[in-house]
């Protein structure tokens, strides 16, 4: 009797410490851009279950200089997204969306149609092959510095797809970046900044306010008070409220580190949640 409580016990602990969510390499073939990039897919414990699901998906950007895996390796909560998958019952995709892309379809490089990618390709395929909630009311998208600024850009353009969007420590004013390790990125993808400022301007997140608050799109933007970002976050703050466009603001304690990142995505999980309740409420029966 002894030893079967002994087995069982084992085999309960073997249970809970694999009974976790499931995370997935995607290759996909972007026709767009002729060539090949790769997705993380995390699905919640539950998936497995043959009843379970559709499920609601978040799109989780990388910041500039990143890759599809930071989502999943460099947090200092090693299996967070594993954790927020089960603790929301969601799927969360990590896109690649390239060294320094800064999530637009370029007018002057074919190799970088991140929007299209993101929004089209990887949407489709995401749907395709996973228990995904097709609708928009049931999309989020959010995402760290460049990806901030990505996320926001990207629901503002594209209103019908996303219920919500987020953005931490977001790069939310590229028409003002004059920094030298970060001009020439952009400058790559959107063209040479000089003679060249109204389009610079028509794709910086403080000068789209009429963009996003046309959209319908929920919005939660929060930025470290020691960030270099900060005063860019506030100003596109003040410009919402001054056009009475509705949003969730937070500043906290911290800089641009993953220490922030990692502490913020649960925030952005919760303002998600409770936004889709309210469109479920507010859905005619």
């Amino acid at each position: 009797m002894q030893k079967i409580r002994y087995t069982f016990l084992l085999l309960l602990i073997f249970t809970i410490f694999t009974a976790q969510a499931k995370v997935d390499t995607l290759v996909i073939q972007s026709p767009s851009m002729q060539k090949t990039l790769k997705a993380g897919v995390v699905t919640p414990e539950s998936y497995q279950k043959k009843k379970s699901g559709p499920y609601p998906v978040l799109y989780l950007l990388h910041g500039y200089s990143g890759n599809f895996s930071n989502w999943l390796k460099v947090p200092p909560q090693k299996d967070l997204l594993q954790t927020m998958a089960d603790k929301y019952q969601l799927i969360i995709v990590t896109p690649d969306g390239g060294y320094a892309s800064w999530y637009y379809d370029s007018p002057v490089d074919k190799a970088s149609q991140y929007e299209t990618f993101i929004t089209q390709e990887l949407r489709q395929e995401i749907e395709r092959r996973y228990k995904a909630i097709p609708e928009r009311k049931s999309r989020f998208i959010s995402g760290l510095s460049m990806g901030g600024h990505g996320a926001l850009y990207l629901s503002a353009r594209n209103p019908g797809l996303y219920l919500a969007a987020g953005s931490m420590s977001g790069s939310l004013n590229v028409s003002g970046i004059d920094r030298q390790n970060l001009l020439p990125s952009i400058e790559a993808v959107l063209g040479p900044k000089v003679g060249n400022e109204q389009v610079y301007k028509a794709n910086s997140i403080v000068h789209m306010v009429p963009q996003l608050k046309q959209s319908g799109v929920q919005f939660i933007i929060d930025c470290g008070v020691d960030d270099f970002l900060i005063e860019d976050n506030r100003e596109l703050h003040r410009r919402l409220v001054y056009e009475k466009v509705p949003h969730d603001y937070i500043e906290r304690p911290g800089a641009h580190s993953w220490t922030y990142w990692g502490n913020a995505l649960e925030y952005h999980l919760l303002f998600f949640q409770k936004v889709k309740a309210m469109a479920e409420q507010q859905a005619p029966n």
